[in-house]
């Protein structure tokens, strides 16, 4: 992995955490704390990815602003009672060979890494202390700052922060409106299938069904544009 500098983007539930038991959990507290009867795991599952409001508008689209407002403050809640009794590591399990393929990414000096993520920022900096990643990332998105997945705003932060052409970026995630805002934002993308949306969904440039082949996808995609 050498040459012109590219710029790798991450999702992070579901492409390099293991977190979906905890995510539907805490959104099941989130409905009883308002005396509504929870979805079905399928149903926060597909919306696992979007930024809180948006998830929970989705799962209760009817137009009552202030029930959203209320499910996604408890979905906040009960998502930090869990992390804090649990531990982020714990809560959220990097999956097995994500550290090794960050740190093969990392030893070339022309391959920068950012995140994309539907975490707050708080959840984000808990999960990359926890898991001892501090300095791996030069560019870090989160759902504090920008409008929800798909829309591109996080990866075009990204190409600003870090000066990487829309050539030399891929975005590696695990749902379809990772594979959409790489669409959006003029990249190309790279879909796992060890995650949360059913491969044959993502449509992605590429699709890769082991995390350390990874390295491998991002190398093949540089070369269609060289």
């Amino acid at each position: 992995m050498s040459g012109e500098l590219k710029l790798v983007i991450f999702d992070v539930d579901g492409t390099l955490v293991d977190s979906e038991a905890d995510i539907w959990l805490a959104m099941v507290r989130a409905f009883e704390s308002a005396g509504l009867q929870p979805p079905p795991r399928e149903a926060v599952a597909a919306i696992i990815g979007m930024s809180v409001d948006v998830a929970v508008a989705r799962l209760v689209p009817e137009d009552d602003d202030a029930l959203h407002r209320a499910l996604a403050c408890g979905y906040r809640n009960a998502y930090r009672d869990l992390r804090l009794r649990k531990g982020s590591a714990a809560m959220s399990p990097l999956f097995p060979g994500a550290r090794e393929m960050l740190a093969r990414f990392k030893a070339d000096p022309w391959t920068l890494l950012g995140i994309a993520t539907g975490k707050s920022r708080r959840g984000l900096n808990s999960l990359i202390e926890a898991h001892e990643l501090e300095g791996m990332f030069v560019t870090t998105q989160v759902a504090d700052d920008h409008p929800s997945k798909p829309h591109p705003s996080m990866i075009e932060a990204c190409l600003a922060e870090t000066g990487a052409s829309r050539e030399r970026t891929v975005m590696i995630g695990d749902t379809s409106f990772d594979m959409e805002m790489a669409r959006a934002a003029g990249v190309r993308s790279i879909g796992v299938s060890w995650g949360i949306h059913a491969a044959q969904s993502l449509r992605a440039d590429i699709l890769v069904d082991r995390m350390e082949d990874l390295p491998a996808a991002v190398d093949a995609l540089m070369r269609i544009d060289a």
